[in-house]
This record gives structure tokens, C-alpha cells and sequence, in this order.
């Protein structure tokens, strides 16, 4: 067997590949931005075959620069950003369409209407999700509408469907294999969380055949090998969802504990054990991962924008130049005295779901500077963060005393103080802030034996700080409080659109 095991972390604005040793400690590491479409105002895609080939280049640069060869890869897991759609040709591999991904809101109105048919309850009940513009069904139907031929080609069984899982998998195997795992799955408005099947009665509301689906399997196996490109021969053993992948990374392992990434978007996750709960606050139930004959779910809250926002001062205003500068240049300011920045770019997530919603920043006085705007920013991140914790407490009825924290902006000292005031509770960051592509890394190691059970890998989880409330509770009343009235301005500014 190899000595160590690739991580794939397929994310929303780049491709990473992680090299990971038996102490789940990070080798090598290898990322590339890819390119971001916009071709419409609310239209998000990307290039399935820039995804491909940025993945397959930064995994053969993170084995390189480990100074290994691909004999000594155990095996591959692989993570990626969810409900992001791919729709290919079986026969050429090509696809048909861009990838319609995850923030995409050009489906909203068939949504709307969807609602109008009295079909909530009934997607709800299937598949624990809110009829919304973010899952893959609705995406695969715009493509079979709006792409010539591509309806009389997917009703010939010559089309495939997949999330970005399914497309690296098929790519690793040169179309051998075409399958998703239990967590990305759960996330098409397609699958029967209860059932662990593909839904024959929601395939027919969104008019999708059934046979341009992946078969699905659980989250730790072999599913087979990989077959030229640039490795023969490794097991591809882990599939998970990138937030269902950063919980299993975080070790939360046990019903109540949460963590939260701060990625592209904000997502956080409650393990709740292995019957799913509906939600009564507009929280998603998910399934987390299933291992062996084991399904776990989770409560979860979906933030669409939240590193996204520092990528859009930087490239959008253009105030920062780095991404890293944001700190510095919010640090200059002690608070963002009245400044509310909500970055509903691509509508309002848990617990608002109000896909019609779009950015607005408030409170600018004469006085605002671009520092102002930059602490809004970042504060925005945190305020939509406790909104979510609120409505996960009030959902399970667990009162939440820690957060473990993970993602990119978790570096930033500053943000992670500012929420745990405002949360009043403890926010723990992990010696090792790559939980996603660790999460894959256990996944697959579990199942080829490099790690020879669960409670093994708990043992690696390190804290590397923990940032406690500074502040009184009712010193962030105010705060709080703004932040409402800047949301409900959002919302009024969708409400005149209808």
C-alpha cells in the first residue's frame, strides 16, 4: 500500500490537491484559480473542462512537490462544491453546457412557480430541501429546455448528469465509472433522503429522465481505479460534499456537534445523528455521509456569500488588492460605525431563502471610508453565521456552547473574535483549518484501511486556538439589531421587483 493518501478539493473558485500523511498532517499542497463565468446578471458557470484539467494538474504538482510518485498514493477522496451542474455526452465525454453552478439564480422564476403549484410540501417531505434556485434539479432542466437537441439526446439514455463529483470521477476512470455518493446526492432535489433512492415522482415534476442519473454509493469505498491521465491504477475511495466532507474532517462525529467553514459561502452543520428532523426554521436536513451500512444526517445552513465578498472588494471595487489585505485595512477602524453590508449577491440563504434579494449596504455617512466598508464586510459574515446558530438551537433544542470553525477566512483573528461576541460562545479553530480535503482524506483512507477505523482518525483532531465572548451579551443588542433592519432593506429592495 502507498504511504500517503490525495486529497481532491474541487471548490468553487479553484482546484486544490492535498497530499496527506497517516497523521492526517498536509505534505504537499497544490491550488489554481480557474476561470468565473457571468454572462447574465444572476447567471453563474464554469468550464467542466477547466475543472478537470486544473484538478488533474494541481494533483500531479502537489505529488510532485511531496517528492513522491503516484505508486505511493493509497488512495484519492475526493470533495467538491455542491448542486453545481454538469450535463455531458456519454459517447464523447464533451458537455453540453457550461456548469450552472451552485450561487446560479437564472431558474428563480421556475421555482416561484413550482411554489405557486403547491409543490413545496411534497419536495420538502422527499428530500428535507426548500424548493430554491441552488439545487441541481432545476439547473438540469433549464440546460434539456434551453440547449438545442439536448432533451431528444437525454431521452435516448445518450446523456449524463453529475455534480462536480461525477464528472471528476468519470474523468478519472475515462468514463468507466458514473456515480455520486449519499451526500451530493442529497443535495439535487432529486434524491429520497429517506428512502436512499432516486425519486421517480420528483424526476417526473422536474421532467428529467432517469437514466441521465449516477448511480449512487456511500461515502467510503472503492469504487474502482483510476485509468490513465495521470495516474493508472489508484483507488478512488471518498466522495463527499465539500460541507458534509469539512464536518467528517472537524471530527464531529457525535449528534450535536457543529462546525461551521467560511469558504466562497458560509455552511454550517449540525450532526444530528441517524434519523433525519425536518426543520421548522427554514434550516436544510442533509445526509451527511454514509459509512458501511450507516447514514448519518446533519442540520444545515447555507450562507451563499461570504469569502465571496472579500473577492468582490478586491476585484469588484478594487480597494484591496490581495485578499489577505482585508484585515489590515478593516483593522483600521474599531468598528464600522453604522455601516451594514448585505452581500446578497446571489439572493438570501438559510434561514431568509429569499432568492429575489440582492446586495445593499446602508448607514454610509460622509464619514464612511473604504476601511468602513471593509469591517462591514467582514462583520457581514459573522451576523449572517449567527442567524443560522439561532435557528440551528432552536431546531434541535441543543444549546450550542462551541463552534468549530474552519475555511479560509478563519485565519482572520479579528472575524473569529467578532463572532464569538456576537455568537456568546466559543469558537474553536483546528490546528489543521483544511478540514475539508481532510474530511475526503479520512473518507478514503477508512476504506482502503489506511486508517483502520474511525476512532484512529478522532485522535488526530488538535485544537489550535479558541477565541471566548469578550463582550456582554447585551452590548450586541444594537448590533444586532441594525443588522435586522439592513437584511429587511434587502428584502424590501426584491419585494419592489414583485
Amino acid at each position: 500500500m502507498g504511504e500517503f493518501i490525495l486529497a481532491f478539493d474541487q471548490g468553487t473558485m479553484s482546484s486544490r490537491a492535498i497530499v496527506f500523511d497517516r497523521n492526517g498532517l498536509p505534505v504537499a499542497v497544490a491550488q489554481k484559480e480557474f476561470t468565473q463565468y457571468y454572462p447574465k446578471p444572476g447567471w453563474v458557470e464554469h468550464d467542466p473542462e477547466e475543472i478537470w484539467s486544473s484538478q488533474a494538474g494541481v494533483a500531479v504538482e502537489a505529488i510532485t512537490k511531496a517528492g513522491l510518485e503516484t505508486t505511493n498514493i493509497a488512495a484519492i477522496g475526493i470533495t467538491n462544491q455542491r448542486e453545481t451542474t454538469v450535463v455531458w455526452n456519454r459517447k464523447t465525454g464533451k458537455p453540453v453546457y457550461n456548469a450552472i453552478v451552485w450561487q446560479d439564480r437564472r431558474t428563480a422564476d421556475f421555482c416561484d412557480r413550482l411554489k405557486n403549484e403547491g409543490q413545496s410540501r411534497k419536495i420538502l417531505e422527499k428530500t428535507s430541501l426548500i424548493i430554491d434556485a441552488y439545487f441541481s434539479a432545476t439547473k438540469i432542466r433549464w440546460i434539456l429546455d434551453h440547449v438545442k437537441g439536448t432533451r431528444k439526446l437525454a431521452e435516448d439514455g445518450q446523456l449524463a448528469f453529475g455534480t462536480i463529483d461525477s464528472w471528476l470521477v468519470w474523468n478519472l476512470t475515462r468514463g468507466g465509472l458514473h456515480i455520486t455518493d449519499v451526500s451530493n446526492a442529497s443535495r439535487t432535489m432529486l434524491f429520497n433522503i429517506h428512502s436512499l433512492k432516486w425519486d421517480e415522482e420528483l424526476l417526473e415534476i422536474f421532467n428529467i429522465p432517469s437514466s441521465m442519473l449516477p448511480e449512487v454509493r456511500s461515502s467510503s469505498e472503492i469504487y474502482g481505479k483510476t485509468e490513465g491521465q495521470f495516474a493508472y491504477g489508484i483507488p478512488i475511495a471518498g466522495i463527499a460534499g465539500d460541507q458534509q466532507a469539512a464536518l467528517f474532517g472537524q471530527m464531529c462525529i457525535e449528534p450535536g456537534m457543529v462546525k461551521n467553514t467560511y469558504g466562497t459561502g458560509c455552511f454550517m452543520m449540525m450532526n444530528i445523528g441517524n434519523k433525519p428532523i425536518e426543520s421548522k426554521s427554514n434550516l436544510l436536513t442533509t445526509i451527511a455521509w454514509k459509512i458501511g451500512n450507516e447514514t448519518q444526517y446533519a442540520l444545515e445552513g447555507s450562507i451563499f456569500i461570504a469569502g465571496a465578498v472579500v473577492q468582490w472588494l478586491r476585484d469588484g471595487l478594487g480597494i484591496i488588492k490581495k485578499s489577505c489585505d482585508i484585515e489590515k485595512l478593516a483593522a483600521k477602524v474599531k468598528d464600522s460605525e453604522g455601516v451594514y453590508f448585505v452581500p446578497a449577491f446571489a439572493g438570501l440563504g438559510a434561514p431568509h431563502w429569499n432568492q429575489h434579494a440582492r446586495g445593499t449596504l446602508v448607514g454610509i455617512t460622509r464619514g464612511s471610508t473604504s476601511a468602513h466598508i471593509a469591517r462591514a464586510a467582514l462583520d457581514s459574515i459573522a451576523y449572517q453565521t449567527l442567524e443560522v446558530l439561532l435557528a440551528m438551537q432552536k431546531d434541535s433544542g441543543i444549546d450550542i456552547r462551541e463552534l468549530r470553525v474552519d475555511g479560509g477566512a478563519t485565519v482572520n483573528n479579528q472575524l473569529m473574535q467578532f463572532q464569538a461576541d456576537l455568537l456568546q460562545v466559543k469558537v474553536v479553530r483546528p490546528k489543521i483549518t483544511e478540514t475539508t480535503a481532510l474530511g475526503a482524506a479520512y473518507l478514503a483512507g477508512l476504506a482502503v484501511n489506511y486508517w483502520s477505523n474511525i476512532s484512529d482518525v478522532k485522535q488526530q483532531w488538535q485544537m489550535d486556538r479558541t477565541f471566548s465572548p469578550q463582550i456582554e451579551a447585551g452590548e450586541t443588542h444594537l448590533l444586532i439589531k441594525g443588522w435586522h433592519r439592513a437584511v429587511n432593506a434587502s428584502k424590501a429592495w426584491a419585494d419592489d421587483l414583485n
